[in-house]
């Protein structure tokens, strides 16, 4: 039976490119972002492109809705082997001063709390075949606080202490965890549309990068398994 890729955050940039990265090794794709209709679209291009991708709308803000999301695509596919994460919310370009409890919250629920419930739900799965991935793609903002990057930074830096803690813990069961922080404005992305089209300013330079090489670093990490954390560019 061919291995099951979950993207969570399958947007227009990063998430496509991976998902044909790891279609390329024979990985069915389990589509999961709140667009339904841009899910569809892009489950339909990847089929045309002989990837197996099926799509699940979901709001990754609600962890609590998590495992009835899983259970879906185990009834789907059968199986998971790999999880992928990294969603995009453009209200977390937040300024420290003018954070609010509410917004901290949803940029938890969204950063933290979500990837806590994709955990509880697939590592049992993981633990007992002895292989598989969980890959969290974020900002380098969670190493490198930043003005305006309040929102998103404070949470996606307890998502990568809590995914080194779980890296070290889940190794001797065969099952891989990792970040990867992202130093570059992603080509294709909603963050370089909104750029381009003025609806956020940016506070530095960023060097762009190509979405597809992104992809190729996670399935290199997948692969590898010779890093926990890392850092490009």
């Amino acid at each position: 039976m061919s291995k099951t890729l979950v993207l969570l955050g399958a947007g227009t940039g990063l998430g496509p490119a991976i998902a044909r990265r790891f279609g390329r090794e024979g990985f069915r794709i389990a589509l999961v972002a709140r667009n339904r209709e841009r899910l569809a679209d892009l489950a339909d291009r990847l089929a045309a492109e002989g990837v197996e991708a099926a799509a699940f709308p979901a709001d990754l803000a609600r962890p609590e809705e998590i495992p009835a999301l899983v259970d879906a695509i185990r009834n789907r596919f059968e199986r998971i082997d790999v999880v992928s994460y990294s969603p995009l919310d453009l209200t977390g370009f937040t300024p420290a001063a003018d954070l609010t409890t509410a917004t901290a919250q949803r940029l938890l629920d969204l950063y933290f709390l979500t990837p806590i419930a994709l955990v509880q739900a697939v590592l049992g799965e993981l633990r007992d075949r002895g292989e598989g991935s969980i890959l969290i793609s974020q900002s380098v903002s969670a190493t490198q606080p930043a003005p305006v990057l309040s929102g998103i930074g404070p949470a996606m830096a307890a998502t990568r202490n809590y995914l080194q803690s779980l890296s070290a813990e889940i190794a001797p069961d065969g099952v891989y965890a990792a970040t990867l922080q992202i130093g570059a404005m992603i080509r294709g992305s909603a963050v370089d549309a909104a750029l381009r089209s003025g609806a956020i300013e940016p506070n530095s330079e960023f060097p762009e990068i190509d979405p597809a090489d992104l992809a190729e670093t996670l399935w290199e990490m997948h692969a590898k398994r010779d890093t926990s954390d890392l850092q490009v560019p």
